[in-house]
């Protein structure tokens, strides 16, 4: 790949010119441009005296001794903070400056200043990395006489929000050979960001790497309207095309270095249009969704020196004229779908081949990938670094002349390749970094004392590895699990000073932790689980500073849970499962602030039964904000670890370590691997816990899933269970659960498994749409007071009440009018008689007259009948 140089016109001082100073103007503009300044490493200490040519990253003009160079790069940028603050206008003074590096500062999100457009004679401007904000200025189409421009922000903070909104203002810049615009927000100039491009006649090197663009489509055309016929470099990895390769990239018969990692490219590679790029040195089309098989013409772009397909779709054989790059130093075909073998052949004349990657997928049912080279066999080339895994080589691979020949190796990975051999003696004598020989067949002791590469990485898990263990120098990450080592952990263990991680399960271990183990500063993860290790877990383990991980589970220790844990600020995950610790929970857990994953299972607490919880959930628990899983169940681990690889700001190289988990989640058995750190899982399910579920449990508003299920619980559910958003699967089944559903559960969106069975609760079943997907009656059952949709017992709707109620009351009111006309008829009766048969006893002329009246009524009916 072609590395531009632009220079600056300096002409260093001669000895007629020592004594003159620089223009006295440039100087006070420079010192009020160092007053604007932040400086914490002192690097400007030397901006004083009369000749500002001297100071600390400046150059003059020999014969008129203008500035003409800023060169304050922070090349100490991994240890050091570099420059901020604000860049002063006063810089407009130096009217001849040609060269302009402010990268890799700090300058904490300020805008890049819009008057640096103004420098005429500007030819080299770089402010890549340096922290900058906001919106690229178009006053930089300007620099008229721009030959080198690189903006690039990195992977920093404020990359997220320097943006361009247009780059039509690169017309201005005819003259520009380098441009590196990655990881600028160009989300807002993506539909026609090649037209301005393609505007830029003297352009030999393109960079736009970093997630924004997405319009490539419109340049497949075989025939473009494209110009870009003299570049040299293209960068376009990692943004979002989702299209095929363009087939204006093969009219570029001048391309050296061509990079799409990460862009989102599918289909094929061309077969035809492939050998067209003769030129070509570095092709890079790697994490990608190609398809395709690699093309046989690629054995004649013969002067590639670094190919590397890795994690793409590829599928087929690998073709013989692979062997062809004379030039080749590295080659990297992992995570693809290759069928059949690779042999000597493909690697004949790869005289110069320094990296070499096979790391296959796991293996699956069909015919795996085979690795195949005679043992006898001399490579032609000396490789540093090999990684071969998931693939099958010959059992004595290790035993081999094609790996004892390679005396400059620094990494081996050989992973899972079904190797059944003792480790040979020279492989110890390599000066290695990396050492994974994990998932094989390898038997035989180890060397007690070796000395690794500094910040070495070792994996030799999964294998029948016997013996005591070894005490290895200058490694980071030592990972012996799943082996046969015996005997107690040394008891100078301390001597392992480089230790991080710490990985000894599933072997016959014995006896106790050492407590030298507690002078290890650096360790951040101890997997000491499912050995036969017993005693207490040492007190002096709060001298370790950095801790995240502690697994001690599945071993035979006793006593309590030791405060520390919960006291070391930094312990995320903490695994005692399995053992015979006793003693109170609550307490242990009170300060565990910081805790994702815990897990106490099966052991004897006084406050739990089978973990056998027999108190309440406590309160504290709300406190756990940063939880995502807690375990207190029986629960069977996958005995195997992952772990990953990071560099921090010293290129040091550290092990991170992960779970693999099984656990019942949303009613179904399932398997976390990588991904445990975002269960977010709550699991004190078959237990015997009773009381009332805490109101602070709530405050977890990140948590997955919330399975309470099989115990004695009583009371109501929270009634802010509704601020729980980030929940998917809540079980509360089987216990002793009363009152209503709370209708806020219906705002849990993301809630998709329910289960409420088995309890006492009452009332009817909300209504809305999110529980209308609840509709399996199951989830509901024996909850007798429970009414609605999907139960078979309805609840009265208002409107019904309403109408019962009125008819209740006219019946009511009806009962009640009957109930006194039968009163009325009993007393009215004699009533009516005594009062007219009184009166006509008492009065003889009302007596005569109704008698004649009744005569007279009797005579005229009898008439009336005749």
């Amino acid at each position: 790949m072609a590395i531009l140089i632009v220079k600056a016109v300096i002409i260093h001082p001669h000895d007629g010119y020592l004594d003159k100073a620089c223009i006295e103007g440039e100087r006070k503009a420079l010192l009020e441009f160092k007053h604007g300044l932040e400086d914490p490493s002192g690097w400007l200490s030397s901006w004083v005296g009369a000749d500002c040519c001297k100071w600390r990253g400046l150059d003059c003009n020999n014969q008129t001794r203008n500035v003409v160079k800023i060169d304050l790069r922070n090349r100490d940028y991994r240890y050091s903070k570099g420059l901020g603050g604000e860049i002063s206008d006063s810089l407009l003074h130096l009217k001849y400056l040609s060269y302009l590096d402010l990268s890799s500062n700090d300058f904490q999100g300020i805008r890049i200043p819009n008057f640096l457009g103004s420098f005429e004679r500007l030819r080299y401007l770089n402010l890549s990395n340096a922290e900058f904000g906001g919106t690229i200025p178009p006053h930089l189409g300007n620099l008229s006489q721009l030959r080198y421009l690189d903006l690039n922000e990195g992977y920093s903070y404020y990359s997220l929000t320097i943006g361009i909104y247009s780059l039509n203002w690169l017309s201005g810049l005819p003259l520009l050979k380098y441009l590196d615009l990655g990881n600028a927000n160009l989300s807002k100039a993506t539909k026609n960001w090649m037209q301005p491009v393609n505007m830029l006649p003297s352009l030999l090197e393109l960079h736009f790497p970093g997630y924004q663009l997405s319009d490539f489509s419109h340049y497949s055309d075989p025939n473009p309207f494209v110009n870009l016929t003299s570049l040299q470099v293209i960068n376009l990895s990692y943004n979002n095309f989702n299209t095929t390769l363009p087939g204006w990239l093969f009219n570029i018969t001048t391309l050296r270095g061509l990079c799409l990692k990460g862009a989102r490219i599918k289909g094929h590679i061309p077969h035809v249009n492939l050998q067209s790029l003769r030129t070509l040195i570095t092709l890079d089309l790697s994490r990608n969704d190609i398809e395709s098989s690699i093309p046989t013409g690629i054995g004649n772009l013969l002067r590639m020196k670094r190919l590397d397909l890795s994690f793409n779709l590829m599928n087929g054989t690998i073709p013989n004229s692979i062997g062809q790059l004379k030039e080749l130093t590295e080659l990297n075909l992992d995570w693809n779908s290759w069928e059949g073998v690779i042999s000597e052949i493909h690697f004949s004349n790869l005289s110069k081949l320094e990296y070499f990657s096979l790391h296959l997928p796991p293996k699956t049912k069909k015919q795996p990938f085979r690795f195949h080279v005679r043992p006898e066999w001399i490579p032609p080339f000396n490789l540093k670094y090999i990684d071969i895994s998931n693939c099958y080589v010959s059992p004595k691979f290790l035993s081999s002349n094609y790996l004892e020949t390679q005396k400059r190796l620094d990494c081996i990975v050989l992973k899972n390749v079904g190797m059944l051999d003792t480790i040979p003696e020279w492989l110890w004598k390599l000066d290695l970094f990396q050492l994974d020989l994990s998932r094989n067949h390898l038997y035989g002791k180890l060397p007690n004392t070796i000395s690794f590469s500094s910040n070495a990485l070792v994996d030799l898990s999964f294998n029948c590895l016997a013996g005591r263990l070894p005490l290895w120098y200058n490694v980071t990450g030592l990972f012996l699990g799943n082996n046969l080592f015996s005997g107690p952990i040394p008891l100078n263990i301390e001597d392992s000073s480089s230790l991080e991680v710490l990985h000894f399960s599933s072997n016959l271990l014995n006896g106790s932790i050492p407590s030298s183990m507690s002078k290890l500063e650096g360790l951040v993860a101890v997997d000491l689980s499912n050995n036969h290790l017993f005693g207490k877990i040492p007190k002096n383990w709060k001298d370790l500073h950095i801790p995240f991980t502690i697994d001690l589970s599945k071993n035979q220790f006793t006593c309590g849970i030791p405060s520390w844990m919960c006291s070391m600020y930094s312990v995320s995950w903490l695994k005692l499962s399995n053992n015979k610790l006793s003693g109170e929970l609550s307490p242990s857990l009170q300060n565990c602030t910081q805790l994702y994953s815990l897990d106490l299972g099966n052991n004897r607490f006084s406050d739990l039964a089978l973990n056998n919880l027999s108190g309440t959930i406590p309160k504290c628990l709300g406190n756990l904000t940063d939880l995502t899983f807690m375990n207190l169940l029986v629960i069977g681990f996958y005995d195997d670890k992952a772990y990953t690889m990071y560099s921090d700001h010293d290129d040091k190289v550290h092990t991170v370590y992960s779970d693999y988990m099984e656990l019942v989640v949303k009613g179904q058995d399932m398997e976390f691997r990588s991904i445990l750190p975002i269960v977010n899982l709550i699991d004190f399910s078959g237990n015997n816990l009773w009381g009332e579920i805490p109101e602070g449990i709530t405050n977890l508003s990140t948590l997955g899933t919330l399975n309470l299920s099989r115990n004695k619980s009583t009371g109501k559910i929270p009634r802010k269970i509704g601020a729980m958003q980030g929940l998917e699967t809540l079980d509360l089944s089987c216990n002793n659960l009363s009152g209503p559903i709370p209708p806020n559960m219906s705002s849990i969106t993301s809630l998709s498994h329910l289960n409420l069975s088995h309890n006492l609760f009452s009332g009817p079943i909300p209504s809305t749409i999110r529980f209308s997907t609840f509709n399996n009656p199951s989830i509901y059952e024996t909850n007798l007071g429970l009414c609605g949709i999907p139960l078979s017992t309805n609840c009265s709707t208002p409107n019904d009440q309403k109408h019962k109620d009125d008819q209740d009351g006219e019946e009511d009111e009806d009962g009640r009018y009957m109930t006194w006309f039968f009163i009325s008829m009993g007393l009215g009766f004699p009533v009516g008689f005594w009062v007219v048969c009184g009166s006509l006893a008492q009065n003889k002329s009302w007596r005569h007259a109704y008698l004649r009246f009744i005569d007279e009524m009797g005579i005229g009916y009898m008439s009336s009948l005749w």
